[in-house]
């Protein structure tokens, strides 16, 4: 599950760097920490999780706040040492500061690994810039207030420049069993303090408010103001508030002689065999509204896939009812009678015949040698034309669909990328689609010439027929068939190989063979589009269309796989019935 919440982070980060509207940036970043906060929590628990030579997890205090709220003074005067710098300046401590109060650092090699994606800098060191780091330092010190524990000091969680260390902030509240909330008079109020408060109730650590730098006399309303916020924002028990107000000469804050022990009390409450049904409470807690934008994306793509293979149904139903059932355009047939009649040459003729065919044929053979580079193929054929037109229809209702959606759903970044991906790929699908079309129409020519022959052979087996069919063969128009051979067939040349086909088509109609006719005929239709179908539609059209969302930016989409998803919900839903998934 670790691994699902850093992912699932990443693709927050990449995503929200391609978002312009503003109220959602604001919510996705919220979720960014949600997330972070609950893979370091996460990463806690496997810490506690593993046995045998693991290094034990020392006991954590962590010092949060607002700046300038006194976060390092109060540090050094729990620690009852000088250990944590402090400065009038905001934003002064800009990484986690640990220290080891009668804990030997050698044993907190936990926390190191903990803190494996932060460097590692030496107390001399913790003035540097690099904000992705972290100390730990072994002090001397034997406080009164504190038990054994290493006690953090942590930046701000609330200025301008906390954006670029707020997530060590985060990591160093997830590991801590124990939150001091330091706020001071100014401060109390703001509402980046209890947004805070309000992510760490899932956590469920122990928790004491420092009310720093006060005056006599104004600490009981504060008080009541912050119990007040306490139950707006959360719905666990008030903590236990400590006044702390300055001692002038050595500008550090008294700690009660009467909370001497409170510290130590609550590190009693420490739990981790608690840790696994907390964890599992802040995922589910969460989890619906973090996998929001992912579902929405699957649904995005499910609805485009559907709406897909609507289109392309829609458009083979036109096919069928604009080409195949239609006599008069339904060319594909008037071939194969065509190849039937070459098959029907009269011993004796046939070298007649073929002189005939090569005058009269000669000039409308130059003119279409001439004209050939410029007519597309779609030209002579009337089933290539109308294919053209239903792949561009296809393709027209497509950007509509997507533009459409891109103003009224919610996951209208998707619909964008996607329409602009769609005319990026416009022109490359249509010419896919035609270079498929020909390649089919071509390689259909093979189903053509076995009709013809299965009903030359069909014939063999009435005489009759056969020799009626072969007279109408040498008084039909013999150059009229070889030039509509030669030229595709249909088209412009159907005045010419009209009679030819009027006589052959009634002849087998009305002979005993028109049954088979019909059923050479229908056979032929079933596989042109099974053919069309398969080869023109589904690995054309269907699959450019269908690959379009894999091309969208990675950056600007979650692309996270329907089937992962399943893995990581199986996986919570095991942990769900007390299983532990290590």
């Amino acid at each position: 599950m670790l691994e699902f919440i850093q992912l699932l982070k990443q693709r927050y980060h990449l995503v929200l760097t391609h978002i312009h509207h503003e109220p959602l940036r604001n919510l996705y970043a919220q979720r960014i920490e949600e997330l972070l906060l609950t893979e370091a929590f996460l990463r806690k628990g496997s810490l506690l999780s593993k046995k045998n030579n693991t290094p034990h997890l020392p006991l954590n205090i962590a010092v949060i706040g607002p700046t300038q709220s006194g976060k390092s003074s109060l540090v050094n005067v729990l620690c009852a040492a000088d250990v944590a710098g402090v400065s009038p300046l905001a934003g002064y401590t800009v990484h986690p500061q640990g220290f080891c109060h009668q804990i030997p650092k050698d044993h907190c090699a936990a926390i190191q690994q903990y803190f494996s994606n932060y460097h590692y800098l030496s107390q001399a060191e913790h003035l540097l810039s690099q904000v992705d780091s972290y100390t730990l330092t072994a002090i001397n010190s034997s406080s009164a207030f504190l038990p054994p524990c290493v006690m953090w000091d942590t930046p701000d969680f609330d200025s301008i420049d906390s954006s670029y260390y707020r997530a060590s902030v985060m990591q160093t509240i997830a590991l801590a069993d124990i939150i001091i909330l330091v706020i001071s008079k100014e401060k109390y109020a703001d509402q980046a303090v209890w947004e805070v408060m309000t992510m760490l109730e899932d956590l469920q650590q122990p928790t004491l408010i420092c009310l720093n730098k006060l005056s006599e006399g104004n600490a009981h309303i504060i008080i009541d103001s912050l119990h007040e916020k306490w139950q707006q924002a959360r719905s666990d028990t008030f903590p236990d508030v400590i006044e702390l107000y300055y001692q002038k000469p050595i500008a550090l804050p008294t700690w009660p002689e009467k909370h001497q022990a409170t510290l130590r009390q609550l590190a009693k409450k420490r739990n981790s065999a608690q840790q696994n049904r907390l964890e599992l409470a802040l995922i589910q807690k969460h989890w619906h509204a973090w996998l929001e934008p992912v579902y929405q994306e699957h649904q995005a793509i499910k609805d485009w896939q559907n709406w897909i293979n609507e289109s392309i149904d829609a458009a083979l139903a036109s096919y069928q009812h604009e080409y195949l059932d239609q006599p008069q355009l339904y060319e594909t047939f008037q071939r194969t009678l065509a190849e039937l009649l070459l098959l029907l040459e009269i011993p004796g003729l046939a070298g007649v015949l073929t002189h005939v065919r090569k005058v009269l044929t000669w000039p409308v053979k130059q003119i279409m040698k001439l004209s050939h580079d410029e007519l597309p193929a779609s030209s002579t054929s009337h089933e290539l034309t109308l294919l053209h037109q239903l792949a561009e229809h296809v393709l027209i209702q497509a950007l509509d669909k997507s533009l459409d959606k891109a103003e009224q759903s919610k996951q209208n970044t998707w619909w964008k990328d996607l329409s602009l991906e769609l005319r990026a790929k416009r022109s490359a699908i249509l010419q896919d689609f035609t270079s498929s079309a020909t390649d089919y129409h071509h390689a259909f020519q093979a189903n053509i010439e076995h009709s013809a022959r299965s009903l030359y052979d069909k014939l063999q087996e009435q005489p009759f027929v056969l020799n009626s069919l072969r007279a109408t063969r040498v008084t039909a128009d013999a150059a009229a068939i070889a030039i509509s051979l030669n030229t595709g067939g249909v088209g412009l040349h159907d005045l010419l190989i009209a009679p030819a086909m009027v006589s052959v088509t009634s002849l087998l109609t009305e002979s005993a063979l028109g049954n088979y006719l019909q059923h050479t005929e229908e056979k032929l239709k079933k596989r042109q589009y099974h053919e069309v179908k398969q080869r023109v539609f589904l690995r054309s059209l269907k699959h450019q269309l269908m690959q379009l969302p894999t091309l969208i930016s990675a950056k600007a989409q979650f692309n996270i796989p329907p089937e992962q998803l399943q893995m990581f919900e199986q996986q919570l839903s095991t942990q769900r019935h007390g299983l532990r998934l290590l």
